[in-house]
């Protein structure tokens, strides 16, 4: 296998990226690594790697190797400046767009939005389940908002902390209804199309790259499908997947957490692809 037939697909928040709140960093702070800010949020830094990090995701980036692969929305995709140059290929809106050089592949877009109303329940449905929810938690309850996301899916930001118990297995059965899933992460839950997955948006930015192999990485359940259809991936020992115990034979996991983590990932996934 040669570096030119691999590709790299790779989530980014919580597997590259994160936040001040998700660094999990298990040393003192004058021990602590020197961090890279790769996004900026109504004048706030909101998104980290660690120096050492962004080496590997720049010589990926110069390499063309990097695929991004994440649940964001364009627009919050667009917000990250990643090291190296930018990506030709990114995949947004849990593989429901797909960015050539920064510009929406309206075709891919048609194909999906095909797809969806062919299999999936509508969103409407589920973003009137979400904003009901809102309405009786009231003004000061544990769902604060509900967002759609670019007409694909939707999800719900809420205080963990104050979610009634059984909250989430019970619009996990409503969505499960429609075919649609449901994953928490950090402050949203995201509630998602079955047929709409990272894997196939994955292996059809492969093939147009003409790249047989892929590896890929991720955090959450909606990367399961992602590092399942890899032939080689690698997952943090943090998110959804670790909570749950999930791996598979072909699955690497991290031994670090948090930000540490995203630096053995981005190190691994160079490894693998430049040598």
């Amino acid at each position: 296998m040669t570096s030119g037939d691999m590709v790299v697909a790779s989530d980014l928040d919580r597997t590259l990226l994160y936040s001040p709140a998700a660094l999990m960093l298990p040393v003192p702070d004058q021990d602590a690594p020197r961090l890279l800010c790769v996004e900026v949020y109504q004048g706030r830094p909101l998104s980290f790697l660690t120096e050492t990090a962004a080496g590997h995701v720049a010589a990926l980036n110069e390499a063309g190797k990097l695929v991004p692969v994440t649940t964001r929305t364009t627009a919050q995709f667009q917000r990250i400046n990643l090291p190296g140059p930018p990506a030709k290929f990114a995949l947004c809106a849990n593989g429901g767009r797909l960015l050539r050089d920064g510009v929406e592949d309206l075709d891919f877009t048609a194909a999906v939005t095909r797809r969806l109303a062919e299999t999936s329940g509508p969103l409407q449905e589920v973003s009137q389940w979400l904003q009901a929810a809102a309405r009786a938690a009231g003004a000061d309850g544990f769902l604060r908002s509900v967002r759609d996301a670019e007409g694909l899916f939707c999800y719900a930001v809420v205080e963990r902390d104050a979610m009634p118990q059984g909250w989430v297995e019970e619009l996990t059965g409503f969505a499960r209804e429609r075919a649609w899933g449901v994953s928490v992460q950090g402050r949203k839950v995201y509630v998602v199309p079955t047929a709409l997955t990272k894997a196939a948006a994955a292996r059809e930015v492969a093939d147009m790259l003409g790249c047989s192999h892929l590896i890929a990485a991720g955090d959450s359940l909606l990367d399961q499908d992602l590092l399942e259809a890899a032939d080689e991936a690698i997952r943090p020992a943090h998110g959804e997947l670790a909570d749950v115990g999930w791996t598979s034979e072909h699955v690497r996991v991290t031994s670090a957490v948090g930000v540490m983590a995203g630096e053995e990932i981005a190190s691994w996934l160079a490894g693998r692809v430049l040598g």
